[in-house]
């Protein structure tokens, strides 16, 4: 037996360990043993029935939980077994509060308290009350836009007239107060009430070598036209092409992509903690990053559909009564797919150290696909076919080709393209991802 998430060992008992009661009472539950080493083997304990005496009330005083308490032998020697369920409601040590992640336990302090605190009583940052905020403080022109972009969906909302009403309606007051999300999404001053609800935009030659920096502020709804119109004008390039004697910009990386992109970090961000979204903007690829909390799904999951869980709710539905989003978790497949749309790689997901980072690579597809496809051909001559070489460049061009297709461009039956496309996953050229009717097929780089 060893430790992990619900057992700790403890020769002895010391006054001190109450600690490990707070932290299985916080996540999941566990038990202590008094009278066993590390090493899971039983030691024993001195006076077991004096300490099974104290330790109820004891524990009672200081934590405010009666644990189970048993008294268990082993090869002659008796040692305790403090069962402890997991609390409703958080529980503290002298003030303190701990939590418990596998076989470590912690103090929570700072932001990971005020996380941990309000998750416990049921409340989420947005919809904590902003005792400072009134009527006075909402932006009327933000409140107009926002009922011209939503009478699509919410046709009678075009017609209220009434401010606080309209507030009501989107549940974003309670007995005439105001929660934080009204704040942020329809405040004339957000910034006073809430410093970290904003944007910052860099440009970046290296990860340390910085050339331009801009702050986007105001409200959530006009920070999203904000950044998309910085960083088109300023941060990113544009091909320059024409229709007849039309004039035609398309931005290196597809606007509508950026813009879910964009969206998703603002509904999904942390706003507990002090650090606002994020976009670097280097010479060959773009990254939005945003602290973020994954809730029951892995990264892996963005890349394909999954169930919709904005972190912040009360936002993600005026979001989408102004019909910036769906509400059927597609919005990072919608990314990819304009993305692979376009001819650039697929972008990707990665989340480390409590944030959340999206790389858009300025590679194109098809700009790479020949060398590549050259490349390893002449490192493996006989692995390719005349015909798999056929089908990688297609593949590699359009990542969501489909069989049928790739049949009807290269004249072959389906069934002899799914000999095909099975003889470039066996040698490692390509691989799917997502399901047949929705993913793609991914070119896997040279190790």
């Amino acid at each position: 037996m060893r430790e992990n998430q619900h057992t700790e060992f403890k020769e002895s008992w010391h006054d001190e360990y109450t600690r490990y009661i707070s932290a299985f009472c916080n996540t999941e539950g566990g038990v202590l043993y008094i009278g066993i080493d590390d090493k899971g083997e039983v030691v024993g304990i001195e006076q077991p029935k004096k300490l099974i005496e104290k330790l109820p009330n004891f524990i009672a005083q200081k934590t405010g939980i009666m644990p189970l308490i048993h008294l268990r032998e082993k090869a002659g020697k008796e040692y305790l077994e403090i069962e402890v369920q997991p609390s409703a409601m958080p529980i503290s040590v002298h003030g303190r509060y701990y939590t418990r992640s596998g076989s470590v336990t912690s103090e929570l302090q700072g932001n990971q308290l005020n996380m941990f605190l309000a998750a416990k009583m049921g409340l989420t940052w947005e919809s904590v009350i902003e005792e400072d905020f009134s009527l006075e403080d909402i932006d009327t022109e933000t409140v107009e836009r926002f009922k011209l972009l939503a009478k699509d969906r919410v046709p009678s909302i075009e017609q209220e007239t009434d401010l606080l009403a309209l507030m009501e309606r989107l549940n974003l007051v309670v007995g005439g107060r105001f929660k934080r999300a009204a704040v942020v999404l329809f405040g004339k001053n957000v910034q006073r009430y809430v410093l970290q609800a904003r944007i910052k935009i860099g440009k970046f030659l290296t990860d340390t070598e910085v050339l331009t920096t801009d702050i986007i502020e105001g409200n959530l709804i006009q920070q999203v036209d904000r950044a998309l119109d910085i960083l088109r004008t300023k941060y990113l390039l544009s091909y320059i092409s024409y229709e007849g004697i039309h004039r035609r910009e398309k931005l290196v990386y597809p606007y509508e992509a950026l813009r879910e992109a964009l969206l998703n970090s603002i509904i999904h961000r942390e706003y507990f903690v002090s650090s606002e979204i994020q976009i670097r903007v280097y010479e060959n690829k773009l990254v939005i990053g945003n602290e973020a909390r994954l809730q029951d799904i892995t990264v892996e999951d963005l890349s394909r559909s999954h169930p919709s869980r904005p972190h912040n709710k009360l936002i993600a539905d005026v979001f989408y009564k102004a019909g910036f989003i769906e509400s059927w978790g597609r919005g990072t497949q919608r990314i990819i797919d304009n993305c692979v749309a376009e001819g650039l790689s697929a972008p990707m997901y990665e989340y480390k150290m409590g944030f959340l980072y999206l790389t858009f690579s300025h590679e194109r597809v098809n700009e790479r696909v020949n060398e590549r496809v050259n490349e390893r051909v002449n490192e493996r001559v006989n692995e390719l076919t005349d015909t798999e070489r056929a089908v990688y460049r297609l593949v590699a061009n359009k990542p969501s080709v489909t069989q049928l297709e790739l049949a009807a461009e290269l004249r072959l039956t389906v069934q002899y393209i799914r000999k095909i496309m099975k003889a470039l996953k066996d040698k490692n050229y390509i691989e799917r991802v997502g399901a047949d009717k929705n993913g793609y097929w991914k070119i896997i780089e040279k190790s």
